[in-house]
């Protein structure tokens, strides 16, 4: 069970300050960071300043020590704009700072955790590859024992971060799957390692300034002390441990993008005229409006609830797949009928929401998409009924 560092007092004093920034400093700016495909300088240097790069590394090393349910508090204020912000430090303190948070060793964690915390340090989370994405049982990635070192070989799909990634967190098979485990490490591989090569900048519908790549390891040598845990046998799991968290994070974010494009939404339907009336003076737009609103308030009562439930331990599978799957198919609910409640200007870029809809999709796909997720629920919840039959 994660302690809280942070009291409720101070928790109110770094959200206040988390959505300051975000309403007054980032979103006059989103048509720059879509223009430029890129978070300006100054914006990424005052979420250094603020902690932002380590809100969720525990305050020993560095970090603000945000708990899960503080974390979703800030995901949803971070969602509220451009994406690419929180893409920026998300796997500083998400899936990838957190496999070295719960699996690294005392000497990694002292060499790596208070760099990645400031900022200094941006890692990427490497385990996505070509036949092997939400599911990590298909990697191919392998390392091999040579000696006093380990040799990896094998590609990388969509790395976030991967072309300003200081430190790679990859995840990749020693063994094949046997009654002892699934077989694969974690190792910490520095960007510039002999053999780390990393592609192009992706080119995607959505999420202009959050920067993916693909990745590929050749004949990279590393020693043991890149051994995530110091065992081979930690990846399986870190994998699991982190994306199940990250869950319940990217379900936050999404509701954070929703309340975005319901207030859009309204204001637009405020003010906007049709045959002189406002169109949100028609019934069938006010519809429109409470389903969405119906649909923030369902998710983020959700991934509140999911948070506390893995704070307490009680639920840490179904709760975070459950919470992602609701609220990221939520998300794309309510932008799609808040581009309707525009009409056509829905459709043109420089519109909030036309932005929206595009970013909101790929929060079905990463980090498990809905389909797995719904895998986990169903499986999960058949396997306790057999448990407790028996």
């Amino acid at each position: 069970m994660t302690t809280a560092e942070v009291s409720d007092d101070d928790f109110q004093d770094i959200l206040g300050q988390t959505r300051h920034f975000v309403r007054t400093a980032v979103v006059p700016r989103e048509q720059e960071i879509l223009a430029e495909d890129r978070v300006p300088d100054d914006l990424r240097d005052q979420a250094m300043k603020m902690g932002l790069f380590g809100y969720a590394i525990p305050q020993q090393w560095g970090g603000l020590g945000l708990h899960i349910g503080q974390d979703v508090e800030l995901a949803m204020e971070l969602g509220y704009t451009c994406l690419a912000l929180r893409s920026m430090f998300g796997t500083n303190n998400g899936i990838a700072g957190q496999v070295l948070v719960g699996f690294g060793t005392d000497e990694q964690k002292s060499r790596w955790l208070e760099p990645i915390a400031s900022g200094e340090v941006v890692a990427s989370f490497a385990l996505t590859e070509p036949g092997a994405g939400s599911n990590p049982s298909g990697l191919k990635t392998k390392a091999i024992r040579d000696g006093a070192s380990w040799v990896i070989d094998g590609s990388k799909q969509y790395i976030t971060n991967a072309p300003v990634a200081d430190l790679f967190i990859v995840f990749a098979r020693t063994r094949p799957a046997d009654d002892a485990g699934p077989g694969i490490a974690v190792f910490l591989v520095p960007a510039d390692t002999p053999g780390v090569e990393v592609g192009a900048k992706d080119a995607k519908m959505g999420q202009e300034g959050a920067w993916t790549a693909d990745v590929t390891f050749t004949d990279v040598r590393v020693g043991d002390e890149a051994l995530i845990g110091g065992s081979e046998d930690h990846g399986y799991r870190a994998a699991m441990t982190s994306l199940a968290r990250g869950r319940i994070h990217i379900a936050a974010l999404a509701v954070g993008a929703a309340q975005r494009a319901l207030d859009e939404s309204v204001a637009y339907a405020a003010t906007a005229t049709q045959g002189g009336t406002p169109i949100g003076n028609f019934q069938l737009v006010q519809a429109m409006l409470a389903d969405q609103q119906a649909g923030v308030m369902a998710g983020r009562a959700m991934v509140r609830d999911a948070a506390r439930l893995w704070l307490t331990g009680e639920d840490r599978r179904i709760a975070p797949s459950a919470a992602k799957l609701f609220c990221t198919e939520m998300a794309g609910e309510v932008a799609d009928l808040a581009v309707q409640v525009h009409g056509g200007a829905g459709y043109m870029r420089g519109v909030p929401v036309e932005r929206i809809y595009r970013e909101v999709r790929l929060l079905r796909l990463y980090e498990g998409t809905s389909e797995i997720q719904r895998l986990i629920v169903g499986s999960n919840l058949v396997k306790a009924a057999q448990r407790d039959a028996r």
